[in-house]
């Protein structure tokens, strides 16, 4: 086997490589200073902007902003009008919340192994979790780091239409499955702007869809069921009467958040340009150093490029979680996406776990480690992690 050359080992930064930074630019502080001034910060016309702005980017032709990429789920599986205890199929590598977000609506979480290689779940892993309990309402699809999944594919694999199918993309904002961007494939996909996603609010998400009834339900259900929000009862004019007709959440979006969201998106763009350009730097450097694996490239479609995560394999001279310390020491911030949801006690208590286990999942986890990455790394910043996983795996 040929080994790649090490990249040079530059002088050591005195400032350390953070695993993601958040960055709110003038634009998006100007943008909140003018809602601060205009007297109303929470949900308005701002939220309503931001809405039909990220609709229009991902094609569908209806957004809904909430709290967070949770609250979107729940209120999405709600809005799905599912017997009580009905059980939808999700992956077992995902984050924590999708899970209880499924429970709080009233469901069963059915957990689903994965691909040792792309840490998504197979249509093969789908049909046999599925064949075990006999069947299941609904499913959630995650976009794992931005990879993107065949929605459509994973559909029928379950066995169901993409009306009852939900996606999870709260790392998927620019994920594009084919020609379709994620965001107008099912029913309803749900996004997250979290700190350290690629379109950064500090909180918040959105819901997008292209069901207007189902938009219109996510509307009120947002906002404790009420009929009619402050916005729209409280302008000149309007008159103060609202009815309750479903069971909401209190999750929506405030103008401040909405304002700093639309200034991020305006630059989203030039945003997602440099990730990709940052994980080809990766990649290259990266290529042949023994034992780590990279992460898998879509064969079509496009990934948004929310994790840049690597695999440590057997050989490497230290097991994953000393790699974590020892790029610690060295300032270099890592993350483990994710511990699979079985094997965390709550999960355990309230999902469905397969008899036979999930090794796939449980092989990725041991092995798994996301480098720092988000689209203000510079070179620099790239090429001292690199060099240290070169130095930390024996080569100088």
């Amino acid at each position: 086997m040929t080994i790649q050359t090490p990249p040079r080992r530059r002088v050591a930064s005195t400032r350390p490589v953070p695993f993601a930074r958040t960055v709110i630019g003038p634009e998006a502080r100007s943008a909140v200073d003018r809602v601060l001034e205009s007297g109303w910060v929470t949900t308005g016309q701002e939220a309503i902007e931001f809405e039909r702005e990220l609709a229009d980017y991902v094609g569908a032709s209806r957004g809904v902003a909430v709290s967070s990429c949770t609250a979107g789920l729940e209120l999405a599986l709600r809005a799905l009008g599912l017997p009580r205890d009905a059980r939808v199929l999700m992956s077992t590598d995902t984050f924590c919340g999708a899970a209880g977000a499924i429970a709080h609506a009233g469901l069963t979480p059915v957990l689903v192994d994965v691909d040792p290689r792309t840490a998504v779940p197979t249509e093969e892993n789908i049909r046999a979790a599925v064949r075990e309990v006999g069947g299941v309402s609904a499913m959630v699809v995650v976009h794992l780091g931005g990879h993107p999944v065949d929605v459509e594919a994973a559909a029928a694999a379950a066995g169901l239409g993409l009306d009852h199918v939900i996606e999870d993309a709260a790392h998927a904002l620019g994920t594009e499955v084919g020609a379709r961007r994620v965001g107008s494939i099912s029913r309803a996909t749900c996004f997250s702007f979290y700190a350290t996603k690629n379109l950064a609010i500090g909180e918040g998400g959105m819901v997008t869809t292209s069901d207007e009834d189902f938009a219109d339900t996510l509307v009120r259900t947002r906002l404790h069921g009420m009929s009619r929000d402050a916005w729209r009862r409280y302008r000149p004019g309007a008159g103060w009467r609202y009815d309750v007709a479903d069971d909401g959440l209190k999750a929506n979006l405030t103008d401040v958040q909405a304002a700093i969201g639309r200034a991020q998106l305006r630059r989203f763009g030039a945003d997602q340009a440099r990730r990709e350009a940052i994980a080809a730097r990766y990649d290259a450097q990266l290529a042949g150093l023994p034992s780590i694996t990279l992460p898998p490239r879509p064969v079509e479609g496009r990934h948004a490029w929310h994790l840049y995560a690597v695999r440590v394999q057997p050989g490497f001279p230290v097991p994953r979680d000393e790699l974590i310390e020892l790029l610690s020491a060295r300032g270099i911030g890592t993350s483990v996406h994710f511990i699979p949801l079985h094997r965390l006690t709550w999960h355990v208590e309230h999902c469905v776990v397969p008899a036979t286990g999930l090794p796939g999942a449980d092989e990725v986890f041991e092995g798994t480690v996301s480098l720092p990455f988000d689209q203000n790394l510079t070179d620099d910043d790239v090429d001292e992690v690199c060099a240290a996983l070169w130095q930390i795996g024996g080569i100088r």
